[in-house]
């Protein structure tokens, strides 16, 4: 054991003290059962490292040729979409994989030149004139968001719709415990945010979702008045891949554009690293999280990249910021930047346009199932939400046996109960990318069908 495991009996009891825990059982208690190892490895003792290293060799290649053997209908801000070949060619050159952080212009003209473009790309895709560099991921874009309108209005209270990610809000609330902002959450009434049972008088922020995380299409135009009648920001959570078929945050007046381009270029990869998008009104330009690339001119007169506006508060201010963000996911971005220039206006048209196409036929189908019923009757982009007639989880599950990754049980999004959504044990989230085929949807339906006959 000592030859893997570094900590001796007295750092683990140290570190399980300064815990208040009582056992390494207590510190891994939050990992559900059914993905913990009940006994010990079955291994025999004594093996070499390549003998132990070809054994869990054998167990990814397992895992992988279930994972592959799957047809992908799950999304909930994840999502399996198309990445070309010539994005993996590209954004793997060590040009871009070892020049991270470009702090030094003369040496960094490649990578700077891509954020550039990147960052161009995101301003049309948002309809917003100043977009950053990139940041973590669109959970942590939501909170520089409020952070944003925070120092903009000198005021703490965030109206936030209940149709933002589940998994967003809880982010922003974590980060609340530490900033003092107050998240009040809006409810959904039918799918749709309740603006009006909300008092937003001394707002930051006014936050919608577009769509919201159970596929709905909102009407943002009350949304944005209440923000303009309070004097808050109003901050759009946009699904990037519908602005190539729907209006852009910026189209629907929002100050502040967020979102996740994992779409783009990135794959599932566990959850991440992902890349959060984010753009803004030029009047906040001067309180944008992040690294902004802007071009200029050199010496010579030719044209050149360079980081700018470092005088803005994060760099200066330091404690006393309302972001202390300084960097940005310069791989994903670059991935990003390279798969939306490879699509172009009328190749993310059509990505958007088949995931919408496909979205709607299984969802048509599935209606005729028997124990299947929709949740809402609003209108959606390529995600919806639908009431099975047994556990979501369940159903999940049992559709996993088919070779088909169903969707999302909503109550794990949520985890647990959500007063938006009732009886949410039985909801489930499907997504439907440009990559599913109609054989794909239609052996779906019949696995839905099998299942729920059971």
């Amino acid at each position: 054991m000592a030859d893997y495991l570094p900590h001796t009996d007295d750092d683990v009891h140290s570190m399980l003290t300064f815990l208040g825990m009582d056992s390494l059982d207590d510190l891994f208690a939050h990992i559900p059962s059914a993905i913990r190892l009940a006994g010990g490895l079955e291994i025999d003792p004594g093996l070499s490292e390549p003998d132990v290293a070809a054994i869990f060799a054998s167990y990814t290649r397992a895992n992988a040729a279930k994972a592959t053997s799957m047809t992908c209908f799950a999304g909930g801000g994840a999502y399996d979409h198309e990445v070309p070949p010539v994005v993996k060619m590209l954004s793997n050159r060590s040009e871009f994989v070892t020049a991270y952080t470009p702090y030094q212009p003369e040496v960094a003209q490649g990578v700077l030149q891509a954020i550039f473009e990147y960052q161009t790309l995101v301003s049309r895709l948002s309809g917003l004139a100043i977009p950053n560099a990139s940041l973590y991921d669109a959970a942590t874009a939501l909170v520089e968001a409020l952070n944003m309108a925070s120092g903009a209005t000198g005021r703490q209270k965030m109206i936030i719709s209940s149709g933002i990610h589940p998994h967003w809000r809880q982010v922003a609330r974590t980060f609340a415990r530490g900033t003092g902002h107050e998240i009040v959450e809006v409810p959904l009434r039918d799918g749709l945010s309740d603006w009006s049972s909300v008092d937003a008088s001394e707002a930051a922020a006014v936050v919608a979702g577009y769509p919201n995380y159970l596929g709905t299409l909102e009407d943002l135009s009350e949304a944005k008045a209440l923000a303009v009648a309070n004097d808050a920001l109003f901050v759009v959570g946009a699904d990037p891949v519908a602005a190539g078929v729907l209006k852009t945050a910026g189209q629907w007046g929002a100050d502040v554009f967020v979102g996740e381009g994992q779409a783009f270029g990135t794959p599932l990869s566990f959850g991440g690293p992902y890349v959060g998008l984010f753009a803004c009104s030029v009047a906040q330009t001067r309180r944008l999280p992040g690294r902004i690339v802007g071009q200029t001119v050199d010496s010579s007169g030719r044209r050149a990249f360079v980081t700018t506006l470092r005088a803005r508060e994060q760099d200066i201010r330091r404690e006393k910021a309302t972001s202390n963000v300084c960097t940005n996911q310069t791989l994903m971005a670059v991935a990003a930047a390279i798969q939306l220039g490879w699509l172009g206006t009328y190749g993310l048209r059509e990505v958007a346009t088949r995931c919408a196409q496909g979205a709607h036929y299984l969802y048509e189908e599935l209606l005729g199932v028997d124990g299947v019923e929709a949740l809402t009757s609003q209108p959606f982009f390529r995600e919806f939400a639908v009431r099975v007639s047994k556990p979501a989880r369940e159903v999940v599950s049992l559709m996993a046996e088919r070779d088909v990754l169903a969707g999302l049980a909503v109550a794990q999004l949520t985890n647990g109960p959500d007063p938006s959504v009732d009886d949410v044990e039985s909801v489930l989230l499907v997504t439907v990318t440009e990559r599913r085929t109609k054989d794909e949807i239609d052996h779906y339906v019949e696995a839905m069908r099998e299942v729920l006959k059971t």
